[in-house]
């Protein structure tokens, strides 16, 4: 996480004109946490759209020490006790993996969940809101796009290790905090159902777009019956690999921590792929309007394609290794096909901060989906030789 450059003491004018509900009531939050010191300092921290988010700094016995509290976005996810739930399963097999490997430096590999002083993995308000707490990972940055192979290289890596060290997670199934998150099928149904109705009258701005993704529907259905046949298996796994949800040691450059953990849940192993492909391989960013600047890079697919297949061994099986570079566009497609349906419906989900902002969102998508069609070929025999 990137941590903002001023500081806001607690009490002072900053602290007051910034949020000073928010900052206040967050005085008082941290007291249900097993936390101990005085609080002396609170950030927001602008990485992240979902959550409310802050860097909090307490003196312990003349020592800094910082955490993460967060307020989840209970709109978004409906059932935060099963979101929590998760991440402390999650996170502890991790640690332990990680201990048994005799891995240094563990509390900077693994998120750590403060417990509240009942005990649970969170805090929930008389007014039902849901705070958490993580100890605050030091020594680390993130980046919002991938600019060198060794970049991609690490992020392939550390998605790729996280998969593995879940793999053997025991217990019951995890819950599905967002259910048919990346389920192709229903987000493909979703955008015909969107320009079928046009309530907003959008159809007409967007015809090249809705024509584009009719003629792409058969590729929604590939992965989907690989797992219905059971030929793909079901595992766990983050769903939201975006490489600034992968923390770099700020002097080596070496993957240390994958965070953003709500969306960790049951999927298939090549939406991760495919997420990381989508976003870490064009140089520009998702809603680029200068169209000729979006491409796959098939230097930074290369490296996150190895940095992925060795950090992910025998894991996978031949029917998921063929279809590395399949993961890529389909993926890719799934993320057009929502922002696409959204700009349909009138822009209800995702943020938007110009008109057609979906639509640009939508249209950058698809660029990149005709740029790994043309090199999906290459892509995949890269991957075979690995």
């Amino acid at each position: 996480m990137v941590v903002a450059e001023h500081k806001y003491p607690v009490g002072s004018p900053s602290f007051n004109s910034m949020a000073s509900y928010d900052l206040f009531q967050l005085r008082d939050i941290t007291r249900y946490f097993q936390i101990y010191g005085d609080l002396q300092h609170v950030e927001p921290c602008k990485i992240g759209h979902i959550n409310e988010t802050y860097i909090a700094t307490y003196h312990q016995g003349g020592s800094r020490v910082r955490y993460i509290h967060q307020k989840l976005n209970t709109e978004v996810f409906k059932d935060p006790d099963a979101v929590m739930n998760n991440i402390q399963r999650v996170t502890r097999h991790q640690r332990q993996k990680l201990e048994q490997a005799g891995q240094s430096d563990v509390s900077r590999r693994v998120l750590t969940v403060v417990p509240s002083i009942a005990g649970a993995p969170h805090h929930k308000t008389g007014a039902g809101q849901y705070w958490r707490t993580f100890v605050f990972v030091e020594g680390v940055r993130s980046f919002e796009s991938v600019t060198l192979p060794p970049q991609a290289y690490e992020a392939g890596r550390a998605f790729g290790e996280f998969q593995t060290q879940l793999s053997d997670l025991p217990g019951e199934r995890l819950a599905e905090t967002i259910p048919y998150f990346h389920h192709s099928r229903r987000r493909f149904d979703a955008m015909t159902a969107a320009a079928n109705a046009d309530v907003c009258q959008r159809t007409g701005e967007s015809a090249a777009e809705i024509e584009f993704a009719q003629d792409r529907e058969k590729m929604v259905d590939v992965i989907l019956k690989a797992m219905a046949k059971r030929q793909i298996p079901e595992r766990v796994t983050h769903n939201d690999t975006k490489f600034n949800n992968v923390m770099l040691d700020a002097v080596t450059e070496q993957a240390k921590c994958v965070v953003d953990l709500d969306t960790v849940m049951p999927g298939c192993a090549l939406y991760d792929f495919g997420d990381m492909v989508r976003t870490t391989t064009s140089p520009t960013l998702e809603d680029e309007l200068d169209l000729s600047k979006v491409q796959m890079r098939m230097p930074l697919f290369r490296q996150l394609c190895r940095g992925y297949l060795e950090a992910t061994g025998p894991m996978l099986n031949k029917h998921e290794r063929a279809l590395i570079a399949f993961s890529g566009k389909l993926m890719t497609f799934t993320i057009g096909l929502r922002f696409l349906t959204d700009y349909l419906n009138g822009d209800r989900y995702f943020r938007v901060h110009r008109p057609n902002h979906n639509l640009d969102r939508a249209r950058t998508q698809f660029k990149l989906v005709e740029s790994i069609e043309k090199q999906e070929e290459a892509m995949q025999k890269f991957a075979d030789s690995v």
